[in-house]
């Protein structure tokens, strides 16, 4: 079974996310408001969907900690995903926001110069950011939750938000300075550059979400993991097929292994009881193994086909 450490240790790095991007919403809001920036106001909006989308990766994480339980036999893993998928759509939608804000303010005449805390606080966002994406995608790696990774490329891609408006709070300062008055339109146009990083950010984010609620194929590697480990059971000659689809944080396995056709159908049945110990004991993520067993000739051992 996955540990409570595991589900600790992601949740702890969901709140962390939700901490850090309150106060850069106060920092970015309040610099973006004085400063007149749009690109900072934009990505100040960003920063308030991540605070919403932390908050739904950690109550994903929660909700796929509970044990399985009557209604839900499989467990909860899938509130993981549920999440992720939540989040995208969240993002998707604040990155269409904050284009339609770039569009109207990139056709407003005569608007002031963004201010200097509005550069100062760009700058901030990008540091404090990429730190927060190291931290969360670390935890998120380190204990397989593949809704906490997604949490930290939507934590990335509001650095390189932050990048954008950086260029283009700087473009539009240069322009009146140097009294170039196109380089002015920088802002606005950041602000756009801005919205197309959420919207495709958000877009891969549901991607791979859905992909994991169609019971998509795990990866080669695992499969291979487990066909090795089946294969050290004694007993075992052969695996027909393998399939894995995760569930969160868990993983429910589909084996077929060849056996001895001699063996008596007690005896095959205890080598699929041996096999399927040996997974769970193993593989930690591994909670539910269903195992068929085929009868075949002896001297064939090794991987079907090979």
């Amino acid at each position: 079974m996955v540990s409570h450490h595991r589900f600790d240790t992601s949740m702890a790095g969901a709140r962390t996310g939700v901490l850090v991007n309150i106060a850069l919403v106060l920092v970015k809001g309040g610099a973006g408001i004085f400063s007149g920036s749009v690109a900072m106001l934009a990505d100040a909006l960003h920063s308030a969907s991540d605070i919403v989308a932390s908050a739904v990766v950690w109550a994903g994480i929660w909700m796929a900690s509970r044990p399985a339980d009557e209604q839900h036999p499989y467990g909860h893993g899938k509130a993981e995903s549920i999440a992720s998928k939540i989040v995208a759509i969240l993002v998707i939608l604040a990155g269409l926001n904050i284009g339609f804000m770039s569009a109207r303010a990139l056709f407003t005449p005569e608007r002031p110069a963004p201010g200097a805390p509005a550069l100062f606080a760009a700058l901030l966002s990008v540091v404090v950011k990429e730190i927060l994406f190291r931290y969360t995608y670390r935890i998120g790696r380190e204990q397989e939750c593949r809704a906490l990774v997604a949490n930290a490329y939507e934590h990335r891609s509001d650095a390189f938000s932050s990048v954008a408006a950086l260029l283009g709070i700087a473009g539009a300062r240069a322009g009146v300075a140097l009294n170039r008055p196109l380089l002015f339109y920088l802002d606005p146009l950041a602000g756009l550059l801005v919205s197309a990083f959420i919207v495709r950010m958000g877009w891969r984010l549901a991607g791979e979400a859905a992909s994991e609620l169609m019971d998509a194929r795990a990866d080669q590697s695992l499969l291979s993991e487990l066909s090795g480990l089946a294969l050290e059971v004694e007993g075992v000659l052969e695996i027909h097929e393998i399939r894995a689809r995760a569930a969160g944080p868990h993983y429910l396995v589909d084996l077929e292994i060849g056996v001895d056709g001699r063996l008596t159908v007690e005896q095959g049945h205890d080598v699929a009881r041996r096999v399927k110990e040996h997974l769970l004991c193993e593989k930690e993520q591994v909670t539910g193994v269903l195992i068929h067993v085929n009868p075949c000739h002896p001297e064939k051992k090794g991987l079907a086909g090979e």
